[in-house]
């Protein structure tokens, strides 16, 4: 790119943060299999003079506790090196450091040219691939979850909810309470004036049931877009937690007695050629496309469980009765059902997954998603029959555990194949290890109850 005009072609938002100021640095960032933001920091004129970039293959290879798999490198850690190449689309402001700064998402290849199968946004990729060659174009509105908590400094100390504007601890149990927004008011005020600067559209922000607990909804769009914002709204909420001496968490499941935290995904999907929306019909009745999406997700996404709920933490979210599915029943306007039908005309008929948590990796839950939703499109099998009633009283149909849901995800051969079988392969081992890991620390309640007991 030409070092003297590349900024000119920027996005609206990022020039209208760069007007009459002088760019210092560029943040060149990819994500991990977690979602961490990865890269480097380069000056401004030097980002101008390179087209790509390099990092070694390894950061794919990286538990979360930060130790490497052999296994996941097929035993071969060489630490090849990747080319990173900027899309500039994704261009933004980093509005909370103290120079001016731009981040900019980078995709990966090999040195032949062809994508990195285990880069999370190439998987997302893999998938939108599909649906553009049935002459489809997937979209999708993310729901974002989360917690303010206090800053806690010890991980053998229970998280606690953070000091509301009024000096007392945030409460539980006041979902969609205006006065429980307004004890955060600060923290929101700059997510609000962050997310201007960044160019995102933020459709709401509501209080949950939890204590602390917020809800931010996104505006519907094209699925790679809408998982680019959540990576980058994940960093900028943290950002603005810190202003304000709290912290940002997108775990699960933080306080054991509050309800976890999901990243609900709403579908739909539009035929390219016509512009409409292939749930609804000419009368504006459900299609058999609508049927057999909502098929796909009850018969496909136990075998993406993992990739939705990816850590064992994630599994203590899914509690009867406490605001996260417990199964894969299907309903319209029935908040208790996996699958749910919001209400909606028929040109935004939509489904809603509600058993992602908003700990996985947007760009794969997204693509676990779709590819549940499009093999059901490509098997033509109808799902159950609507379910009627409160869907907690039902039998459990999901994996428990983070062993039983990589189970399901290394015999699924089908979806496999469509995420891709490297893809599947590396995720598999490092989950693998962290499971382990996790098996190795003994918990407080294991030497409360058992050490003078058993």
């Amino acid at each position: 790119m030409a070092e003297d005009d590349w900024t000119e072609t920027l996005p609206e938002r990022a020039r209208a943060y760069l007007e009459g100021r002088r760019l210092d640095e560029v943040e060149c960032i990819i994500a991990d299999l977690p979602g961490i933001a990865r890269g480097k920091a380069v000056p401004a004129a030097k980002f101008a003079r390179q087209p790509y970039f390099h990092l070694p293959e390894s950061i794919f290879f990286q538990t979360i506790t930060g130790d490497w798999s052999d296994e996941a490198a097929d035993g071969l850690f060489v630490e090849r090196d990747m080319i990173l190449r900027p899309d500039m689309s994704t261009a933004t402001a980093a509005p909370w450091t103290a120079d001016w700064t731009l981040q900019v998402i980078h995709d990966a290849y090999d040195r032949s040219g062809e994508p990195i199968a285990m880069a999370p946004r190439n998987v997302l990729k893999r998938i939108m691939a599909l649906y553009d060659a049935q002459g489809w174009k997937p979209i999708i509105a993310p729901e974002m979850e989360f917690y303010l908590v206090a800053r806690n400094l010890d991980p053998a100390k229970s998280i606690e909810p953070m000091m509301g504007r009024s000096g007392r601890p945030a409460a539980a149990r006041q979902a969609y309470s205006m006065t429980a927004v307004d004890e955060f008011g600060p923290v929101i005020d700059d997510i609000y004036d962050f997310a201007e600067a960044q160019g995102f559209e933020i459709d709401g922000i509501t209080q949950e049931g939890g204590a602390g607990q917020l809800e931010i909804n996104l505006r519907h769009g094209d699925p790679v877009k809408l998982a680019d914002e959540v990576f980058y709204f994940k960093r900028l909420i943290r950002e603005a937690a810190l202003r304000h001496n709290c912290f940002a968490t997108f775990m699960a499941k933080p306080i054991s007695d509050e309800p976890g935290s999901a990243m609900h995904i709403h579908h739909s999907i539009v035929d390219k050629a016509t512009g409409h929306n292939i749930f609804s019909g000419r009368g504006g009745g459900d299609t058999d496309a609508f049927f057999h999406f909502i098929g796909g997700l009850q018969n496909h996404l136990p075998s993406v469980i993992a990739l939705l709920a990816p850590y064992v933490n994630s599994y203590r979210r899914y509690v009867r009765d406490f605001a996260a599915p417990i199964n894969l029943e299907w309903a319209r306007d029935n908040r208790t059902t996996g699958i749910r039908i919001p209400i909606s005309g028929p040109e935004s008929r939509r489904v809603e997954n509600r058993l992602a948590g908003m700990d996985a990796n947007p760009y794969l839950a997204i693509a676990a998603s779709l590819a549940a939703g499009y093999l059901g499109l490509m098997e033509e099998r109808r799902p159950s029959p609507q379910f009627r009633g409160d869907a907690y009283d039902s039998e459990a149909d999901i994996p428990r555990d983070l062993g039983a849901a990589l189970d399901l995800l290394e015999a699924a051969s089908g979806m496999g194949e469509l995420l891709g079988p490297e893809f599947v392969n590396v995720y598999s081992a490092i989950k693998r290890m962290e499971h382990a890991e996790f098996l190795g620390v003994i918990s407080p309640w294991e030497r409360e109850h058992l050490l003078l007991n058993v």
